[in-house]
């Protein structure tokens, strides 16, 4: 992969739910975000752009997982696959056919 940035934060910002479709009093449930143009949908002169992003949102993979080390790097694994998988054009109904949802 190039051109790709990967961050955590603590929570997704209201645009991010948003962006997301999910309203702003459900922000436990969104674990990640994928902000970019899959490789997909790029052209030919697709160049010279930003990096794509890739968000992690840690407080709400904790509150979901718990305290369980073993679980916690489960779900990052998990979540951090699913939105490469967007990176490469991968949609949330196939991802939801391959158990990656």
């Amino acid at each position: 992969m190039e051109n790709i940035e990967v961050v955590v934060e603590d929570w997704p910002s209201p645009e991010d739910l948003e962006s997301a479709g999910i309203e702003d009093g459900d922000r436990y449930t969104l674990f990640g975000l994928y902000h970019g143009v899959p490789l997909t949908e790029r052209g030919v002169y697709y160049s010279g752009v930003q990096p794509d992003l890739i968000t992690i949102y840690q407080r709400p993979i904790e509150r979901a997982v718990g305290p369980d080390p073993a679980r916690l790097r489960e779900q990052i694994r998990v979540t951090v696959l699913h939105e490469v998988a967007h990176h490469f054009g991968i949609d949330d109904e196939r991802l939801d056919e391959l158990g990656w949802a």
